[in-house]
């Protein structure tokens, strides 16, 4: 099959109706394999999978050098979203740094790495609390005016920094964790995306693997995998969570599906205005996620959903305390 296209925001972004999520094919989720990430990324153009998600401190930097290279004569067969806003010395991440002279020195780099001169969306990486985000959305209004951006994003913003952002320059998309799994997005902050007009592309859809069912512990996963620090897959969390997804695993096998594919369904069916980005490294598991557009849930089917991982009956927290404390909420 082939993805249809939605649209994210008013300014004209148009994109496929699942993205692919890049960071772990360079960190976070067991050594890199760079021939099968290649792959994965020319079978997503050929699925139709054409919004592809990267970042500067994924790496940091190889990720977005990683699509440089496996894009090389197709750009125009693919919208390419990445974000800006840490500070970064040899290949650690030190900090924040949305200065509007920093925005412009990170996105000279952005693009060399993407061997392209434009990036159809830039996100803010995370709030920096130290410089207004009437001067980052400026910053990067400059740039659009330059051609060397089209559209804008936030990633992991609350309601009022997306207010005052989108008054200096429309957003087209926030970027932020929502899926079954993660439901803070709800009381707040969808509500304002619709009222302006903005786009919502979740990240971690598949609630950083728990929802396709093959999990395990985790002390079980090898230092470096993200998922041995996850509060989630801790202890008894871990087991309470494993009891949470039974209804995904039972609407799965009533419509011979995988969990994973539940999972996105459930996502596409909460609005056209939404574009996952589940994240993978194996062509498998994209052609897995890319069958999830053409899987419909009835009414039924989606409140049992809703309330089988309603906020509140996912046990432990999001993420561990420190990375909670840069999430503008």
């Amino acid at each position: 099959m082939t993805l249809s296209t939605r649209k994210l925001g008013g300014q004209g972004l148009e994109v496929s109706a699942i993205g692919l999520g890049c960071m772990g094919m360079s960190q976070s989720y067991g050594p890199a394999d760079e021939a099968e990430s290649i792959a994965t990324l020319h079978r997503a153009i050929e699925l139709g999978c054409k919004f592809f998600d990267t970042a500067e401190n994924y790496g940091p930097f190889t990720n977005e050098e990683l699509l440089g290279r496996a894009f090389k004569g197709k750009r125009d067969q693919v919208v390419i979203a990445t974000k800006f806003g840490s500070r970064i010395e040899g290949n650690r991440i030190v900090g924040l740094d949305s200065r509007p002279e920093h925005i412009s020195q990170a996105v000279e780099g952005c693009l060399r790495r993407l061997r392209t001169d434009y990036i159809d969306l830039l996100y803010q990486h995370r709030v920096d609390r130290t410089v207004p985000i009437e001067e980052v959305a400026g910053a990067v209004g400059d740039l659009v005016k330059q051609g060397k951006v089209r559209f804008f994003g936030l990633s992991e913003a609350g309601v009022a920094t997306i207010r005052r952002a989108h008054a200096v320059h429309p957003l087209s998309a926030l970027q932020s964790e929502y899926s079954l799994w993660e439901r803070n997005l709800e009381p707040e902050i969808i509500p304002v995306l619709r009222e302006l007009g903005i786009g919502l592309v979740p990240f971690c859809p598949l609630g950083r693997g728990f929802l396709t069912g093959q999990v395990k512990h985790a002390e079980e996963y090898p230092e470096g995998d993200f998922r041995r620090t996850d509060p989630r897959y801790q202890g008894g969390n871990y087991d309470a969570n494993i009891k949470a997804a039974r209804m995904v695993r039972d609407i799965a096998e009533i419509k011979h599906a995988t969990l994973g594919e539940i999972a996105l369904a459930w996502l596409l069916h909460k609005g056209e205005d939404i574009v996952p980005i589940p994240g993978t490294k194996r062509r498998k598991y994209l052609e897995e996620n890319v069958n999830a557009a053409a899987i419909q849930l009835d009414s039924a089917q989606m409140n049992l959903l809703d309330d089988a991982l309603a906020l509140g009956k996912v046990s432990g927290k999001r993420y561990a305390d420190w990375i909670m404390a840069t999430i503008d909420r």
